[in-house]
């Protein structure tokens, strides 16, 4: 269970997210505008943004939680993926998701190794394992992304805008792994494609001028939608299946 107690953000004095208090109970769909905060409040919760408040994972101020452990027990997975070293493999990157439970500071272990083998085996990626991560496609470093998540072995994932850089085939891919891996870890999805909030099926979580209100199954309604984002909708379609 993660909670928030008067959560805010501010850029440079611009409020981004202001008191949010709420409870995160199994899965979550983070949606809104453009600029709402999404993925601002993803960061928060995976320690990688500055905030006023609390954020409790498991009843433990996150705060106080060491890097290491917070990702033993969160992972994040960004929009794109982005490296440095141009010459890193596939199965080099996914390897990083190790780091947490690595026993040594020189090397990783043979577990390590075969949990590497096994999370890229089961995203049907294990063949791309020695090509440099930069000759991947989206879809390809996007599978890469939850292998090195998977590889971290946090029962919470939080996906950051999955398919945001995908073609209609590898958005499905995605969309059904992410589905796939409700039955075993916690999901907080944020996501513009309504399509695959609807697809998932978590409640959701609509962001709106630094603040937010919770929705389940009524969220898909065509008015609700109209009057949350200002535009007509007419009878919202799953595309996933």
């Amino acid at each position: 269970m993660i909670k928030l107690h008067n959560l805010s953000v501010r850029f440079d004095k611009k409020k981004v997210l202001q008191n949010l208090s709420f409870e995160i109970e199994g899965h979550l769909t983070i949606v809104g505008a453009n600029g709402s905060g999404k993925s601002t409040l993803a960061k928060c919760l995976a320690g990688l943004n500055a905030y006023s408040g609390s954020i409790e994972i498991q009843n433990i101020n996150a705060a106080k939680i060491p890097a290491k452990e917070r990702a033993k027990l969160l992972s994040y997975i960004p929009t794109k993926l982005e490296v440095y070293d141009s010459f890193i493999t596939a199965e080099e990157f996914v390897l990083l998701g190790r780091f947490p439970h690595k026993e040594s500071l020189f090397d990783y272990s043979q577990k390590d190794r075969e949990t590497v083998k096994e999370m890229m085996e089961y995203l049907g990626i294990r063949h791309l394992a020695k090509q440099h991560i930069r000759e991947l496609s989206s879809g390809e470093q996007q599978l890469t992304l939850i292998a090195q998540a998977l590889t971290q072995q946090s029962k919470i994932i939080i996906f950051d805008e999955p398919t945001a850089n995908l073609d209609p085939k590898n958005s499905k891919i995605i969309a059904k792994h992410i589905k796939e891996l409700q039955k075993s870890h916690t999901v907080i999805l944020i996501t513009h494609d309504l399509h695959l909030a609807a697809f998932i099926g978590s409640k959701i979580l609509f962001l709106d001028d630094t603040t937010a209100a919770l929705y389940g199954d009524e969220f898909f309604d065509d008015k609700v939608l109209e009057r949350l984002y200002g535009v007509a909708f007419h009878a919202l379609a799953v595309e996933y299946d």
